[in-house]
């Protein structure tokens, strides 16, 4: 079937984060929100009607993953990226950012140090200072407008100390696919020095143009056994509300450690919700996926293109996955805080701020493209008149 990515739906008063608490997260109200990352799009029919179906039953009581959920993650992940699993590997866990959180608790004692790429996906952060460890910045290098991971920098920050490293995979906010060559030298390196990584791969179905995710643990048998990968359907599929997540582990023994701690916390009992969607997604959501990796695609060029001819003090950063979008704002020769009261206050738009990701993010604004043109084309109109009036 033909879906409609330009159809306008209204999220206001119906509990959504990104519509109904700007003012409690951003200080305005009466903003265009494009912050949070999720879209305003409707999930794939099939998914939909497998969650009428289980509402329709009239019971909710306690479910589990079944083998057929586990199949379709499975055969998706092949289906889609060329990578085989195998069953023991997968656990299931409410979300990647508690699972995050419980890695941490897994992997590491208090006092040990943990490395980001910033500017990244802040929640990287919250996850490693609550686990009382340290954050060792290794920034990625921002050359002709394009981004590079620094190995030099990252082999002079890695210490006896130093247990692991979050990698953003595809990178948030960057919207970087990474390559097999830039992956396999990080690989090599982490294996080198004892290092895990922790590969968020939560955005890598949404791999835009010809590039192509490459799944950290598929590089290689090595790269496999000293690695655990996070995906979710979430971002895909529009369905962060139902908090289903896969946590992909190779080595049994990290698998073992792992299932201790989900258990620990007694996180074994999944959504009843999340489990029929996240399967009718994965079996059903393909030609919905591709439609939408075409418009968001779209949205991108409509974005690029006009800040291009319009607004020149302002620079889009190519971006090769994601319905994210990365602004260099710093023309505009503003501070963090003048530069968030600007977008908030004379532009009337809601949108993330680089300095949350860290270092190398002030002066940058994160742009959430996942919704309709017209509503990208009315921020991009709003954007423009404020940097006029400026």
């Amino acid at each position: 079937m033909k879906y409609n990515f330009d159809e306008i739906i209204e999220r206001k008063n119906t509990g959504s984060l990104k519509w109904d608490f700007c003012e409690k997260y951003l200080g305005e109200k009466e903003i265009l929100p494009m912050w949070v990352a999720d879209m305003d799009f409707r999930v794939p029919q099939p998914v939909i009607e497998a969650v009428i179906c289980k509402a329709q039953l009239g019971i909710y009581g306690y479910a589990e993953e079944s083998e057929s959920y586990y199949d379709a993650a499975i055969n998706w992940m092949k289906r889609r990226h060329g990578w085989i699993m195998k069953r023991e590997w997968l656990q299931f866990c409410p979300g990647v950012v508690p699972a995050l959180h419980l890695l941490v608790e897994t992997f590491t004692d208090p006092g040990d140090r943990i490395i980001v790429q910033p500017p990244v996906y802040y929640p990287f952060y919250y996850a490693i200072s609550r686990g009382d460890c340290e954050i060792v910045n290794n920034p990625l290098r921002l050359t002709d407008g394009k981004y590079f991971m620094d190995f030099d920098d990252l082999e002079k920050k890695i210490d006896q100390k130093v247990k692991m490293i979050f990698l953003c995979s595809p990178h948030n906010p960057a919207g970087i696919a990474w390559s097999r060559e830039d992956l396999t030298r990080l690989g090599d390196i982490c294996l080198k020095n004892n290092v895990m990584v922790i590969s968020d791969e939560i955005h890598g179905d949404l791999v835009l143009y010809d590039n192509k995710l490459v799944p950290f643990a598929s590089i290689s048998d090595y790269f496999a056994m000293n690695s655990i990968t996070c995906v979710a359907p979430s971002k895909t599929f529009n369905l962060a509300g139902l908090q289903a997540s896969n946590i992909i582990i190779p080595n049994p023994e990290l698998a073992k450690e792992f299932k201790k701690t989900m258990e620990k916390h007694a996180l074994t009992r999944p959504n009843i919700f999340a489990i029929v969607a996240a399967e009718a997604a994965y079996n059903y959501g393909d030609e919905w996926l591709d439609q939408l990796i075409e418009y968001i695609e779209g949205n991108h060029q409509l974005l690029d293109d006009f800040i291009e001819e319009k607004i020149a003090k302002i620079k889009a950063i190519k971006i090769q996955a994601s319905y994210l979008a990365w602004l260099d704002c710093r023309g505009l020769g503003l501070s963090a805080e003048e530069l968030k009261i600007f977008m908030e206050k004379n532009a009337r738009l809601g949108l993330n701020q680089g300095y949350v990701f860290g270092e190398g993010g002030e002066g940058f604004v994160r742009v959430n493209v996942g919704c309709p043109r017209s509503v990208v084309r009315e921020a991009l109109n709003r954007l423009n008149r404020a940097v006029q009036d400026l």
